[in-house]
């Protein structure tokens, strides 16, 4: 655990200062009386706990001494453990509960909860222990994120940094920051409470037991739309409106992802293959979850009844790998013809489209140390699938064995059928540095994951297809990859 040293030292027993009274902030303590009030690094570094303070009512949030510590994981999160796949037992039917009110009649209320808050009540329900994770207040903490935030334009930015920081907060506190630095909080005169609790619910729906689709990644999505949204040819034309939806978008664009992809969810009968009748059953999940969300907040309450929904639900519905060929040939068929006219609305929201479906899947053009971490995450996703389609008897997907795949073959096969068609006509689209420097990172990524093999045999392109549901035999996909 990284120590900060300029939190103040005390006794329990000595008064608590007014200007620690008059923020949020945190006092540490150790096990070792001598230690109090000792300005030595190196003692400060062996304290044992802290206190944090809250100037409303100035009365100890919580303590948490040692033994009660539990570690963090490197990327802000505490993975639990998964000896099954927790959703293959589990009803996600809608929950009824029954509300008795004194001043009326009895009514019966209707509420689909979310994977996760589902997972929580059961949880509870069968006498599990929430457990609670351990927040300290560390003012060099909270500086250096804000130092971070700074450069959140960098196409280096490490959000895996930026959610220790934040302590696994990066989400939120992106989201925050962006809509903010827009001026669209004032300008829409959102809420901030409405606001905060819609980010803080967006984020809690994410599964932070998911390797990959995790509240981290969508941070991670929405710097990258935002770097996409600064680009010339978009910031010079795209409105607030189109910026607010932008960003929402992205931090949306997974909610709620149990983990596992589309076919899994289509051959155990998951009742949300049925709903939405086999057809991007994810994204569609992800869109119908973040709406739920805003009218629970009511963050847009007080705007004009507009299709926001839908433009929302368009975004997302994008972002459907399945539906690559479609988006990437229209993308090419604009281009060819240089007819994008981004006064246009409808030609505006296409090019969201297509910048949040680069978003999603950027990370093989981030730095190696980023990209390399992102790959291992998303190659570990799809094993624990795999890992579970074995242990239920199940045909175990493509790309799901982690006997016949490794990290390196997979990455290649994605980088050569999927991410290069799209970040090239992305760079005809909009010639910049960032550009030339998301393909550059792809090249060299590709080469150091092929450095890597040993003589495996690489990923066919039929397999690869199979398992992202893309029609191979479709001709201009053909094209795409030639």
């Amino acid at each position: 655990m990284e120590v900060c040293y300029q939190l103040p030292v005390l006794p329990l027993d000595r008064p608590v200062p007014k200007h620690v009274l008059s923020r949020r902030g945190a006092i540490s303590f150790s096990s070792s009386s001598s230690l109090f009030g000792a300005p030595d690094p190196r003692q400060l570094s062996q304290r044992r706990g802290a206190i944090s303070y809250d100037s409303s009512d100035q009365t100890a949030l919580y303590i948490r001494m040692l033994g009660d510590v539990r570690v963090r994981s490197q990327v802000g999160f505490e993975p639990e453990r998964r000896s099954s796949h927790p959703y293959l037992c589990i009803d996600f039917r809608t929950l009824h509960s029954e509300y008795e009110s004194h001043s009326g009649p009895e009514r019966r209320v209707h509420r689909l909860l979310s994977f996760q808050r589902y997972l929580h009540s059961s949880r509870l329900l069968r006498g599990v222990p929430q457990q609670i994770p351990l927040h300290i207040l560390d003012e060099d903490y909270t500086g250096q994120a804000r130092c971070m935030l700074e450069k959140v334009g960098n196409w280096n930015f490490d959000i895996f940094r930026f959610d220790r920081l934040t302590n696994g907060n990066s989400l939120i506190t992106l989201t925050f920051h962006l809509l903010n630095q827009y001026g669209l909080v004032e300008l829409f005169q959102l809420d901030m409470v409405k606001l905060w609790r819609f980010l803080v619910m967006v984020q809690e729906d994410y599964h932070s037991n998911n390797p990959y689709h995790n509240a981290v990644h969508a941070a991670d999505v929405t710097q990258a739309m935002y770097c996409y949204l600064r680009e010339p040819m978009l910031a010079k034309s795209l409105t607030s409106y189109d910026i607010l939806l932008g960003l929402l978008a992205a931090a949306t664009h997974d909610l709620d992802h149990p983990g596992v992809n589309q076919p899994f969810l289509i051959k155990t009968d998951h009742y949300l293959a049925t709903l939405y009748r086999n057809t991007s059953v994810l994204e569609n999940h992800h869109w119908k979850s973040a709406v739920g969300l805003l009218r629970e907040t009511g963050l847009f309450s007080h705007l004009p009844a507009e299709d926001r929904s839908r433009e929302l639900g368009s975004l997302i519905l994008a972002t459907d790998i399945s539906r690559q060929n479609e988006y990437l040939s229209r993308f090419r068929i604009h281009l060819d013809q240089n007819n994008l006219c981004l006064s246009n609305a409808s030609h505006r929201h296409f090019i969201l489209q297509m910048a949040l479906k680069c978003a999603d899947i950027c990370n093989p053009c981030r730095p190696w140390e980023q990209s390399k971490q992102w790959s291992e995450k998303v190659t570990e996703e799809f094993f624990q699938q795999g890992d579970i389609e074995k242990k239920h008897k199940l045909e175990v997907s493509p790309l799901c064995d982690r006997e016949m795949n490794t990290v390196g073959n997979i990455q290649i096969g994605f980088m050569t059928y999927v991410a290069e068609p799209l970040f090239a006509e992305w760079a005809r689209f909009s010639d910049t540095r960032l550009s030339q420097t998301m393909l550059g990172h792809m090249g060299l990524n590709k080469a150091s994951w092929g450095g890597l093999q040993q003589e495996q045999t690489p990923v066919s392109e039929e397999t690869f297809f199979w398992y992202f549901e893309v029609p191979f035999e479709n001709k201009d996909l053909k094209n795409d990859l030639n």
